[in-house]
């Protein structure tokens, strides 16, 4: 059974009192479902978090590490980071940079001297220069978030641990009551120390960009949109900016001692993808869990109709701010992203960017077609599948959906019949609209 106490008597006990603190001031959650809150049983219904292994790409590595068939090579500058990135198919164009004091090492955290976060669909590295430990975490298909840490030290023999510890923050309301991954906008004093006192906010695809990516630096081009990044302050937040809100910044110049990270900048399109998938993700393990627990112990799962319908809705961008100006990133990572995923019969994937009124061409996530969504269960997948062709065809309009075009809904029959093979028959096909008269 996952219990604070013995948490907080860990060796990381002292720093994740301090993260346990955060959690309990100043914090309101966007609801998403009734019930949506609370911390999942994670040891018991068909789940057991701490003595399942990982399935994923870091513990995929971390097994070849201590069987030999695996190297990691050591540079004397950033340690084991470049060949992390490598190993684990990661660009260094992925790099957010975050100088609010809220990691495990958040005594390395300065806003001249942030953590930078590197990511793809599955896996996160976390990297301060001069700081102990590489963090690490990834999306396992049947456990959600799992956490290891890597000493920067040299050696012949590296090793990843995998860290249960860091559940204290991350399995929590924050993160749906799983274990999960969080993306907060924190108002910061000068040293990126938070400030209590203005809470602590979540933020998603619905957040408005006026509150977000509050502890963040943002780069990249975005006209005059406002927001909370770049930005920090002393006695009354925003005292101080430490860079004008708009404009292009395709680096953060003086701000970073930029010499210490691989990447140049902290890049706002992979910021809107990071917020995404880590909402997308977290939710996709909540229904995971739910699942197996009321399989085991009903035999069905009628009692998640709340929560399915909320996952649909976060799916297809239900309630996603409208761009207020076109934006554009580092066209390395942009490139990056896009180059990868299933395409449909005309080449199209749901991993295109938009960027000038929305976040995708498509609304709909890419992580459908993640290995954490193909391991739901398949009476959670069916119910999903089926919900989804009710919104598509149009058979029913709640406002939810109303940002659903008629070509979006046509363009997303024919792109998710092309690339899910297990889509219930006949799920592609259009409904015949027939005349009252017949």
């Amino acid at each position: 059974m996952f219990s604070v106490s013995a948490v907080l008597r860990s060796p990381f006990g002292c720093r994740l009192k301090a993260c346990a603190a955060l959690l309990l001031l100043g914090f309101e959650l966007r609801g998403d479902f009734q019930g949506s809150t609370h911390l999942v049983d994670l040891e018991n219904g068909g789940i057991r978090y701490s003595q399942e292994t990982s399935s994923g790409p870091i513990a995929q590595l971390a097994a070849r590490l201590r069987g030999g068939s695996a190297r990691l090579e050591w540079d004397e500058r950033q340690g084991w980071l470049s060949a992390l990135l490598k190993s684990l198919a990661i660009t260094q164009h992925s790099q957010l940079l975050v100088f609010s004091k809220t990691s495990l090492q958040r005594d390395f955290i300065y806003p001249n001297h942030p953590r930078a976060l590197y990511f793809n669909d599955t896996s996160y590295v976390g990297f301060i220069p001069g700081a102990p430990l590489i963090e690490l975490s990834e999306v396992d298909s049947r456990l959600g978030a799992v956490f290891f840490t890597l000493n920067q030290t040299k050696s012949d023999h590296p090793v990843l641990k995998r860290v249960d510890s860091c559940l204290e923050c991350h399995a929590t309301a924050r993160t749906l009551g799983v274990p999960g991954h969080l993306i907060r906008s924190l108002e910061t004093d000068t040293q990126g120390v938070v400030n209590l006192a203005t809470g602590i906010d979540p933020i998603d695809d619905r957040t408005p960009f006026a509150e977000r990516w509050g502890g963040w630096y943002v780069s990249g081009q975005y006209g005059k949109m406002e927001h909370r990044g770049n930005r920090m302050g002393s006695d009354s937040f925003p005292a101080k900016l430490t860079l004008s809100l708009g404009g292009d910044r395709s680096s953060l110049g003086s701000s970073v001692l930029m010499d210490n990270y691989p990447s140049g900048g902290s890049d706002i399109v992979a910021l809107m993808v990071f917020q995404h998938q880590v909402r997308l993700h977290n939710f996709i393990t909540r229904l995971h869990y739910m699942a197996v627990q009321n399989l085991e112990a009903y035999h069905h799962i009628e009692y998640l109709k709340s929560p399915i319908e909320s996952l649909v809705k976060a799916l297809l961008f239900s309630g996603e701010a409208p761009l207020p100006a076109p934006i554009r990133g580092d066209p390395a990572f942009t490139a990056a992203f896009q180059a990868v995923g299933l395409r449909d019969r005309y080449g199209h994937s749901l991993r295109e960017l938009d960027l000038e009124r929305r976040l995708f061409r498509l609304p709909c996530s890419f992580l459908i077609h993640s290995a954490a969504f193909g391991a739901l269960p398949p009476p959670l997948k069916k119910r999903i599948y089926e919900r989804i062709k009710t919104i598509l065809d149009a058979q029913e309009s709640p406002e939810a959906f109303h940002h659903l075009s008629s070509l979006d809904r046509s363009a997303l029959r024919e792109m998710l019949s092309d690339t899910l093979p297990d889509l219930p028959e006949g799920w592609g096909q259009k409904p015949v609209t027939r005349s009252k008269s017949e």
